[in-house]
């Protein structure tokens, strides 16, 4: 891919680029994965909006891998800014995501709450970004917006093992242990040998087993 690139112009230098910049993500290589994402958009001609903003997004996700989430933000926003003029629900969404990453990475989650509205409204029905919207309420101790988000994300998906492992330290945050008991469970019901599993298993394990019943005696 290097070697072609070198030797390309137009769509072959795109296409090149590309493929070094899949090649560079797979191997964990985020800097050159960057370098040539942000080259395949330059090549990419101005009119082709939709590929720039996903050539610019797939950028800002190797900058944001890469640990550099300042210099992500910036690739986003030219991202978002190109998926909006492509009227691209999808990338727009996409951007918002790793914007709001992004952002609270840097310590500015009040700030990450923006790009979470934009894409849960653009795409309601993902569970994604109801998921991140609702660890982020619950990290800045909102627990009452954490719950409104968490329940939307467990109505979209409600066997995704991540969202009901949230849903539980939500509850025990806000004092409801056998909510939280529940969630967790479901989680080891229902994909017992994942990782997601051994996490919900530790949790409950912090706090220990249900309180027995306790029954008064006959008179």
């Amino acid at each position: 891919a290097q070697i072609k690139r070198a030797q390309s112009l137009g769509a072959e230098k795109v296409v090149a680029n590309h493929c070094l910049g899949l090649a560079s993500t797979e191997l964990g290589l985020w800097n050159d994965a960057r370098e040539a994402f942000i080259g395949a958009r330059a090549a990419t001609p101005e009119e082709q909006r939709r590929a720039r903003a996903r050539f610019g997004a797939m950028a800002g996700n190797a900058a944001l891998a890469g640990g550099d989430a300042e210099g992500a933000l910036t690739l986003l926003a030219t991202a978002r800014t190109d998926a909006e003029t492509a009227a691209s629900v999808s990338l727009q969404v996409i951007a918002a995501l790793d914007t709001a990453r992004a952002l609270v990475s840097l310590g500015r989650g009040e700030e990450a709450l923006a790009p979470l509205d934009t894409a849960t409204t653009l795409a309601t029905m993902e569970s994604e970004g109801w998921l991140l919207k609702a660890t982020l309420y619950r990290r800045l101790e909102r627990l009452g917006d954490a719950q409104a988000a968490i329940e939307q994300a467990v109505a979209i998906a409600p066997m995704e093992v991540e969202i009901g492992l949230e849903a539980g330290v939500i509850a025990i945050l806000d004092g409801r242990e056998d909510a939280a008991r529940q969630s967790w469970q479901s989680v080891i019901d229902t994909q017992p040998d994942s990782l997601a599993a051994q996490k919900a298993k530790d949790y409950l394990a912090q706090i220990g087993p249900a309180p027995t019943p306790t029954t008064s005696a006959a008179p």
